[in-house]
Protein backbone atom coordinates (compact mmCIF):
# COMPACT_ATOMS: atom_id res chain seq x y z
CA UNK A 1 0.00 0.00 0.00
CA UNK A 2 1.63 3.34 -0.63
CA UNK A 3 1.72 6.34 1.51
CA UNK A 4 -0.51 8.83 1.52
CA UNK A 5 0.43 11.36 -1.25
CA UNK A 6 -0.49 14.92 -1.84
CA UNK A 7 -1.82 16.34 -5.18
CA UNK A 8 1.65 17.50 -6.17
CA UNK A 9 3.52 13.73 -5.37
CA UNK A 10 0.76 11.60 -7.37
CA UNK A 11 1.39 13.79 -10.33
CA UNK A 12 5.39 13.93 -9.82
CA UNK A 13 5.08 10.15 -9.23
CA UNK A 14 2.99 9.39 -11.98
CA UNK A 15 5.93 11.20 -14.40
CA UNK A 16 8.50 9.42 -12.41
CA UNK A 17 7.08 6.02 -13.27
CA UNK A 18 7.02 5.06 -9.33
CA UNK A 19 3.81 4.47 -7.48
CA UNK A 20 4.52 7.54 -4.43
CA UNK A 21 7.53 9.85 -4.14
CA UNK A 22 8.86 11.65 -0.52
CA UNK A 23 9.47 14.98 0.00
CA UNK A 24 12.74 15.78 -0.84
CA UNK A 25 13.56 12.97 -3.18
CA UNK A 26 14.89 14.06 -6.06
CA UNK A 27 13.42 12.47 -9.57
CA UNK A 28 13.60 12.30 -13.18
CA UNK A 29 10.33 12.94 -14.78
CA UNK A 30 9.21 12.04 -18.64
CA UNK A 31 7.74 15.55 -19.86
CA UNK A 32 4.10 15.28 -21.55
CA UNK A 33 4.33 18.67 -22.88
CA UNK A 34 6.97 21.36 -23.59
CA UNK A 35 5.79 24.52 -24.30
CA UNK A 36 7.85 27.91 -25.18
CA UNK A 37 6.92 31.58 -27.02
CA UNK A 38 9.09 33.77 -29.31
CA UNK A 39 11.02 35.21 -26.83
CA UNK A 40 12.05 31.84 -24.82
CA UNK A 41 11.89 29.73 -27.71
CA UNK A 42 13.57 29.25 -30.82
CA UNK A 43 16.07 32.07 -30.94
CA UNK A 44 17.74 30.59 -27.92
CA UNK A 45 17.25 26.88 -28.61
CA UNK A 46 18.18 26.81 -32.32
CA UNK A 47 21.66 27.80 -32.10
CA UNK A 48 22.15 25.09 -28.81
CA UNK A 49 20.43 22.72 -30.59
CA UNK A 50 22.75 23.08 -33.44
CA UNK A 51 25.82 23.60 -31.54
CA UNK A 52 25.41 20.22 -30.06
CA UNK A 53 23.68 18.65 -33.08
CA UNK A 54 20.91 17.04 -31.07
CA UNK A 55 17.12 16.48 -32.55
CA UNK A 56 13.87 17.08 -31.14
CA UNK A 57 12.77 13.96 -28.96
CA UNK A 58 8.75 14.49 -29.71
CA UNK A 59 7.61 16.81 -32.11
CA UNK A 60 3.82 16.16 -30.79
CA UNK A 61 4.81 17.02 -27.46
CA UNK A 62 6.08 20.43 -27.90
CA UNK A 63 4.11 23.91 -28.72
CA UNK A 64 5.25 26.80 -29.92
CA UNK A 65 3.35 30.46 -29.15
CA UNK A 66 4.01 33.21 -31.12
CA UNK A 67 3.02 35.94 -28.50
CA UNK A 68 5.93 38.42 -27.35
CA UNK A 69 6.89 39.71 -30.14
CA UNK A 70 3.57 40.51 -31.95
CA UNK A 71 2.69 42.23 -33.82
CA UNK A 72 6.19 43.07 -35.35
CA UNK A 73 7.21 46.61 -35.07
CA UNK A 74 10.47 47.08 -35.64
CA UNK A 75 13.20 45.37 -37.18
CA UNK A 76 14.83 43.04 -33.32
CA UNK A 77 11.26 42.10 -33.48
CA UNK A 78 10.77 40.91 -36.78
CA UNK A 79 14.02 39.26 -37.14
CA UNK A 80 12.56 37.55 -33.32
CA UNK A 81 9.66 36.23 -35.09
CA UNK A 82 10.98 35.27 -37.89
CA UNK A 83 13.62 32.87 -35.73
CA UNK A 84 10.95 31.34 -34.70
CA UNK A 85 8.34 30.72 -37.53
CA UNK A 86 11.58 29.59 -40.30
CA UNK A 87 12.42 27.51 -36.90
CA UNK A 88 8.85 26.09 -36.86
CA UNK A 89 8.65 25.17 -40.38
CA UNK A 90 11.83 23.71 -40.83
CA UNK A 91 11.15 21.23 -37.82
CA UNK A 92 7.65 20.69 -38.77
CA UNK A 93 6.02 21.16 -35.41
CA UNK A 94 2.17 19.94 -35.35
CA UNK A 95 1.24 23.06 -32.88
CA UNK A 96 2.17 26.65 -33.72
CA UNK A 97 -0.27 29.38 -32.63
CA UNK A 98 0.96 32.04 -34.47
CA UNK A 99 -0.17 35.35 -33.42
CA UNK A 100 -3.43 33.57 -31.57
CA UNK A 101 -2.69 35.34 -27.97
CA UNK A 102 -1.06 34.63 -24.70
CA UNK A 103 0.71 31.43 -24.03
CA UNK A 104 -0.93 30.57 -21.02
CA UNK A 105 -4.25 31.18 -22.07
CA UNK A 106 -4.08 29.80 -25.84
CA UNK A 107 -2.54 26.42 -24.89
CA UNK A 108 -5.15 25.13 -22.38
CA UNK A 109 -7.83 26.95 -24.92
CA UNK A 110 -6.66 24.11 -27.33
CA UNK A 111 -6.58 21.20 -25.34
CA UNK A 112 -3.07 20.70 -24.96
CA UNK A 113 -2.93 20.53 -20.70
CA UNK A 114 -4.57 17.73 -19.63
CA UNK A 115 -5.07 16.39 -15.41
CA UNK A 116 -2.03 14.10 -14.57
CA UNK A 117 0.51 15.23 -17.44
CA UNK A 118 3.97 16.68 -16.21
CA UNK A 119 4.59 19.87 -18.26
CA UNK A 120 7.36 22.54 -18.73
CA UNK A 121 7.10 26.34 -20.06
CA UNK A 122 9.74 28.96 -21.25
CA UNK A 123 8.23 31.58 -19.34
CA UNK A 124 7.30 32.66 -15.36
CA UNK A 125 3.90 32.13 -15.60
CA UNK A 126 3.77 28.51 -16.65
CA UNK A 127 2.09 27.16 -13.57
CA UNK A 128 -0.86 28.14 -15.07
CA UNK A 129 -1.79 24.72 -16.25
CA UNK A 130 -1.75 23.91 -12.48
CA UNK A 131 -5.04 25.01 -12.37
CA UNK A 132 -5.94 21.74 -14.89
CA UNK A 133 -4.42 18.99 -12.47
CA UNK A 134 -1.40 18.97 -14.35
CA UNK A 135 2.21 20.04 -12.91
CA UNK A 136 3.54 22.76 -14.92
CA UNK A 137 6.43 24.92 -14.11
CA UNK A 138 8.48 27.40 -15.92
CA UNK A 139 12.28 27.07 -16.91
CA UNK A 140 15.22 28.78 -18.49
CA UNK A 141 16.32 28.42 -21.65
CA UNK A 142 19.21 25.76 -20.73
CA UNK A 143 16.78 23.55 -18.87
CA UNK A 144 14.50 23.92 -21.61
CA UNK A 145 17.22 22.70 -23.86
CA UNK A 146 17.68 19.66 -21.95
CA UNK A 147 14.18 18.82 -22.19
CA UNK A 148 13.52 19.06 -25.77
CA UNK A 149 16.54 16.93 -26.29
CA UNK A 150 15.52 14.22 -23.79
CA UNK A 151 12.05 14.48 -23.26
CA UNK A 152 13.20 14.32 -19.13
CA UNK A 153 13.81 16.89 -16.47
CA UNK A 154 14.40 16.25 -13.05
CA UNK A 155 13.22 17.61 -10.10
CA UNK A 156 13.08 17.84 -5.95
CA UNK A 157 9.46 16.61 -4.61
CA UNK A 158 8.08 19.54 -3.12
CA UNK A 159 6.49 20.29 0.16
CA UNK A 160 2.57 21.26 -0.44
CA UNK A 161 1.24 24.05 0.92
CA UNK A 162 -2.47 24.34 0.49
CA UNK A 163 -4.08 27.99 0.71
CA UNK A 164 -7.84 26.61 1.73
CA UNK A 165 -10.53 29.43 1.31
CA UNK A 166 -14.04 28.75 2.69
CA UNK A 167 -16.89 30.55 1.97
CA UNK A 168 -17.95 32.34 -1.18
CA UNK A 169 -16.41 35.07 -2.85
CA UNK A 170 -18.81 38.45 -2.92
CA UNK A 171 -20.14 40.34 -6.09
CA UNK A 172 -17.56 42.12 -7.92
CA UNK A 173 -14.42 39.87 -5.87
CA UNK A 174 -12.30 37.92 -8.09
CA UNK A 175 -9.91 35.10 -8.10
CA UNK A 176 -7.24 38.29 -8.51
CA UNK A 177 -7.98 39.73 -5.43
CA UNK A 178 -7.56 36.28 -3.55
CA UNK A 179 -4.51 36.08 -5.30
CA UNK A 180 -3.20 39.44 -4.07
CA UNK A 181 -4.36 38.86 -0.49
CA UNK A 182 -2.28 36.07 0.00
CA UNK A 183 0.72 37.41 -2.03
CA UNK A 184 0.10 40.57 0.35
CA UNK A 185 0.31 38.03 3.14
CA UNK A 186 3.00 35.64 2.62
CA UNK A 187 5.15 38.03 0.72
CA UNK A 188 6.49 37.10 -2.89
CA UNK A 189 9.01 34.03 -1.51
CA UNK A 190 5.95 32.66 0.45
CA UNK A 191 5.21 29.80 -1.85
CA UNK A 192 9.40 28.84 -1.30
CA UNK A 193 9.64 27.06 -4.62
CA UNK A 194 6.98 24.38 -3.14
CA UNK A 195 3.81 22.94 -4.81
CA UNK A 196 0.89 25.30 -3.45
CA UNK A 197 -2.62 23.78 -4.10
CA UNK A 198 -5.47 25.83 -3.88
CA UNK A 199 -8.64 24.02 -2.63
CA UNK A 200 -11.91 24.72 -0.27
CA UNK A 201 -15.13 25.19 -1.69
CA UNK A 202 -14.88 28.87 -2.83
CA UNK A 203 -12.13 27.71 -4.97
CA UNK A 204 -13.88 24.70 -6.25
CA UNK A 205 -17.00 27.38 -6.74
CA UNK A 206 -14.78 29.07 -9.23
CA UNK A 207 -15.03 29.04 -12.98
CA UNK A 208 -11.89 27.45 -14.97
CA UNK A 209 -10.59 30.98 -16.41
CA UNK A 210 -10.61 31.92 -13.04
CA UNK A 211 -8.70 29.22 -11.42
CA UNK A 212 -5.97 29.69 -14.07
CA UNK A 213 -5.90 33.27 -12.38
CA UNK A 214 -5.08 31.75 -9.15
CA UNK A 215 -2.58 29.46 -11.02
CA UNK A 216 -1.22 31.66 -13.01
CA UNK A 217 0.08 34.36 -9.89
CA UNK A 218 1.17 31.00 -8.02
CA UNK A 219 4.02 32.38 -9.93
CA UNK A 220 3.97 35.85 -7.75
CA UNK A 221 3.37 33.98 -4.50
CA UNK A 222 6.97 32.18 -5.42
CA UNK A 223 5.92 28.74 -5.98
CA UNK A 224 7.30 26.29 -8.17
CA UNK A 225 3.20 24.90 -9.49
CA UNK A 226 0.05 26.06 -8.30
CA UNK A 227 -1.83 23.13 -8.41
CA UNK A 228 -6.14 22.80 -8.44
CA UNK A 229 -7.64 19.45 -8.17
CA UNK A 230 -9.32 18.69 -11.73
CA UNK A 231 -13.12 18.21 -11.45
CA UNK A 232 -16.10 18.42 -13.23
CA UNK A 233 -15.54 22.23 -14.19
CA UNK A 234 -12.31 21.21 -15.59
CA UNK A 235 -13.64 17.98 -17.54
CA UNK A 236 -16.44 20.49 -18.89
CA UNK A 237 -13.80 23.36 -20.19
CA UNK A 238 -11.75 20.60 -21.66
CA UNK A 239 -14.75 18.59 -23.53
CA UNK A 240 -15.45 22.22 -25.05
CA UNK A 241 -11.51 22.68 -25.96
CA UNK A 242 -12.07 19.64 -28.28
CA UNK A 243 -10.39 16.74 -25.59
CA UNK A 244 -12.58 13.82 -25.06
CA UNK A 245 -13.13 12.18 -22.31
CA UNK A 246 -10.63 12.78 -19.04
CA UNK A 247 -9.91 10.75 -15.82
CA UNK A 248 -10.23 13.45 -12.75
CA UNK A 249 -10.81 10.99 -10.02
CA UNK A 250 -6.85 9.91 -9.29
CA UNK A 251 -6.04 13.45 -9.10
CA UNK A 252 -6.16 14.96 -5.08
CA UNK A 253 -4.50 15.04 -2.17
CA UNK A 254 -5.07 12.01 0.03
CA UNK A 255 -6.40 13.73 3.50
CA UNK A 256 -4.21 11.95 5.32
CA UNK A 257 -0.99 13.30 3.51
CA UNK A 258 1.31 15.67 5.43
CA UNK A 259 1.51 19.35 4.13
CA UNK A 260 0.71 22.76 5.46
CA UNK A 261 -2.44 24.34 5.39
CA UNK A 262 -3.56 28.69 5.24
CA UNK A 263 -7.40 29.06 6.05
CA UNK A 264 -9.10 31.89 4.51
CA UNK A 265 -12.65 33.21 4.43
CA UNK A 266 -13.83 34.15 0.77
CA UNK A 267 -17.20 35.83 2.21
CA UNK A 268 -15.66 38.65 4.06
CA UNK A 269 -12.40 39.68 1.59
CA UNK A 270 -12.40 43.09 -0.25
CA UNK A 271 -10.97 44.35 -3.99
CA UNK A 272 -7.27 44.33 -3.10
CA UNK A 273 -4.78 46.90 -5.37
CA UNK A 274 -1.46 46.16 -5.34
CA UNK A 275 0.39 49.66 -5.08
CA UNK A 276 3.96 49.87 -6.73
CA UNK A 277 6.28 48.07 -7.30
CA UNK A 278 5.30 45.19 -6.12
CA UNK A 279 2.68 42.19 -6.29
CA UNK A 280 3.13 41.77 -2.36
CA UNK A 281 2.50 45.41 -1.39
CA UNK A 282 -1.28 44.56 -1.45
CA UNK A 283 -4.42 46.20 0.53
CA UNK A 284 -8.15 46.67 0.58
CA UNK A 285 -9.04 48.68 -1.86
CA UNK A 286 -10.34 51.20 0.82
CA UNK A 287 -6.96 52.43 1.43
CA UNK A 288 -6.48 53.88 -2.48
CA UNK A 289 -9.54 55.02 -2.69
CA UNK A 290 -9.83 58.56 -4.44
CA UNK A 291 -6.19 58.05 -5.55
CA UNK A 292 -6.70 59.23 -9.63
CA UNK A 293 -5.15 57.01 -12.22
CA UNK A 294 -4.14 58.37 -15.84
CA UNK A 295 -4.25 54.82 -17.72
CA UNK A 296 -6.82 51.77 -16.66
CA UNK A 297 -5.05 48.62 -18.95
CA UNK A 298 -6.74 45.71 -19.08
CA UNK A 299 -4.55 42.81 -20.53
CA UNK A 300 -2.50 39.76 -19.84
CA UNK A 301 -2.84 36.18 -19.57
CA UNK A 302 -3.61 37.09 -15.93
CA UNK A 303 -6.78 39.86 -16.45
CA UNK A 304 -7.83 39.96 -20.09
CA UNK A 305 -9.38 36.66 -20.39
CA UNK A 306 -13.29 36.71 -21.64
CA UNK A 307 -14.23 36.74 -18.03
CA UNK A 308 -11.98 39.31 -16.96
CA UNK A 309 -13.26 41.27 -20.40
CA UNK A 310 -17.40 40.51 -19.12
CA UNK A 311 -16.53 41.61 -15.81
CA UNK A 312 -14.99 44.87 -17.05
CA UNK A 313 -18.28 45.75 -19.23
CA UNK A 314 -20.04 44.81 -16.73
CA UNK A 315 -19.06 47.89 -14.57
CA UNK A 316 -19.05 49.95 -18.38
CA UNK A 317 -21.50 48.87 -20.01
CA UNK A 318 -23.47 52.19 -20.86
CA UNK A 319 -21.05 54.39 -19.10
CA UNK A 320 -18.43 56.50 -19.93
CA UNK A 321 -14.62 56.77 -19.35
CA UNK A 322 -13.85 59.43 -17.22
CA UNK A 323 -12.28 62.18 -18.79
CA UNK A 324 -8.75 62.15 -19.57
CA UNK A 325 -8.30 58.80 -18.82
CA UNK A 326 -7.32 56.44 -21.56
CA UNK A 327 -8.22 52.46 -21.27
CA UNK A 328 -6.42 50.38 -23.03
CA UNK A 329 -8.00 46.71 -23.53
CA UNK A 330 -5.84 44.02 -25.23
CA UNK A 331 -7.72 40.86 -25.28
CA UNK A 332 -6.05 37.46 -24.12
CA UNK A 333 -6.63 35.70 -27.17
CA UNK A 334 -8.02 35.57 -30.29
CA UNK A 335 -10.69 33.21 -29.24
CA UNK A 336 -12.01 35.24 -26.35
CA UNK A 337 -11.92 38.33 -28.72
CA UNK A 338 -14.16 37.01 -31.20
CA UNK A 339 -16.35 35.52 -28.36
CA UNK A 340 -16.36 39.04 -26.56
CA UNK A 341 -17.48 40.16 -29.58
CA UNK A 342 -19.98 38.08 -30.40
CA UNK A 343 -21.65 38.57 -26.89
CA UNK A 344 -21.32 42.16 -27.17
CA UNK A 345 -18.54 42.57 -24.59
CA UNK A 346 -15.86 44.48 -26.92
CA UNK A 347 -18.97 46.95 -28.10
CA UNK A 348 -19.53 47.77 -24.50
CA UNK A 349 -16.26 48.52 -23.51
CA UNK A 350 -14.93 50.12 -26.68
CA UNK A 351 -18.51 52.56 -26.56
CA UNK A 352 -17.11 53.59 -23.08
CA UNK A 353 -14.21 54.39 -24.52
CA UNK A 354 -11.85 51.68 -24.51
CA UNK A 355 -8.83 51.38 -27.04
CA UNK A 356 -8.59 48.26 -28.50
CA UNK A 357 -4.77 46.62 -28.55
CA UNK A 358 -3.50 43.38 -30.09
CA UNK A 359 -4.34 39.81 -28.39
CA UNK A 360 -1.08 39.71 -27.36
CA UNK A 361 1.64 40.16 -24.41
CA UNK A 362 1.78 43.75 -25.08
CA UNK A 363 2.48 46.25 -22.42
CA UNK A 364 2.73 43.77 -19.41
CA UNK A 365 6.03 42.55 -20.84
CA UNK A 366 7.30 46.42 -21.84
CA UNK A 367 6.20 45.83 -25.90
CA UNK A 368 4.66 47.69 -27.89
CA UNK A 369 2.69 50.81 -26.05
CA UNK A 370 4.70 50.97 -22.86
CA UNK A 371 4.01 53.53 -20.26
CA UNK A 372 5.34 56.43 -20.29
CA UNK A 373 6.94 58.45 -17.71
CA UNK A 374 5.64 59.72 -14.50
CA UNK A 375 1.81 58.27 -15.41
CA UNK A 376 -0.33 56.52 -12.75
CA UNK A 377 -1.29 53.21 -14.18
CA UNK A 378 -4.07 50.77 -12.92
CA UNK A 379 -3.72 47.45 -14.46
CA UNK A 380 -4.99 44.26 -14.75
CA UNK A 381 -1.49 42.27 -15.17
CA UNK A 382 0.38 39.75 -12.93
CA UNK A 383 3.39 42.42 -12.34
CA UNK A 384 4.24 46.04 -11.13
CA UNK A 385 7.66 45.85 -11.11
CA UNK A 386 9.78 49.35 -11.98
CA UNK A 387 10.06 49.66 -15.30
CA UNK A 388 8.56 46.39 -16.67
CA UNK A 389 5.35 48.17 -18.23
CA UNK A 390 7.63 50.93 -19.80
CA UNK A 391 9.34 53.87 -17.97
CA UNK A 392 10.69 53.10 -14.69
CA UNK A 393 8.99 56.33 -13.09
CA UNK A 394 5.27 55.15 -14.03
CA UNK A 395 3.41 54.42 -10.73
CA UNK A 396 1.76 50.60 -11.49
CA UNK A 397 -1.26 49.59 -9.64
CA UNK A 398 -2.67 46.03 -9.59
CA UNK A 399 -6.33 45.19 -9.40
CA UNK A 400 -9.01 43.17 -10.91
CA UNK A 401 -10.83 43.81 -14.05
CA UNK A 402 -13.70 45.23 -12.30
CA UNK A 403 -11.41 47.73 -9.97
CA UNK A 404 -9.59 48.25 -12.79
CA UNK A 405 -12.58 49.19 -14.85
CA UNK A 406 -14.02 51.24 -12.16
CA UNK A 407 -10.75 53.53 -12.01
CA UNK A 408 -11.67 54.08 -15.38
CA UNK A 409 -15.04 55.01 -15.01
CA UNK A 410 -14.16 57.34 -12.32
CA UNK A 411 -11.15 58.86 -12.74
CA UNK A 412 -9.51 57.18 -9.85
CA UNK A 413 -9.44 54.07 -7.44
CA UNK A 414 -12.69 53.43 -5.99
CA UNK A 415 -14.52 49.75 -4.54
CA UNK A 416 -15.97 47.80 -7.86
CA UNK A 417 -19.25 46.97 -5.86
CA UNK A 418 -20.23 50.27 -5.25
CA UNK A 419 -21.02 50.67 -9.12
CA UNK A 420 -21.89 47.25 -9.26
CA UNK A 421 -24.48 47.99 -6.50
Amino acid sequence: MASAQTLAQKLIARSSGRDSVAVGEIVNCAVDLAMFHDSSGPRRLKPMLEEIGAEIWDRSRVVLVMDHYVPERDDDSRRIVRIAREWARDQQLPHVYDSQGICHVVVPQHGHIRPGMMCVGGDSHSPTGGAFGAYMFGVGSTEMLGVVVSGEIWLRVPETIQMWWDGALPKGVTAKDMMLHMIGRFGMNGGRYQAVEFCGPAVMALSMQERMTLSNMSAELGAQAGLIAPDATTAAFLAGAGVPHVDTRPWFTDDDAEFTRHRFNASTLEPHIAAPHSPANSHGVSRFAGMPIDIAYIGACTGAKLEDLRAAAQVLRGRKVAKGVRLMVAPASVRDQKLAQEEGVLQALTDAGAELFPTACGACSGYGDPMGDDVTVISTTARNFKGRMGSPTAQVYLGSPYTVATAALRGSVADPREVLA
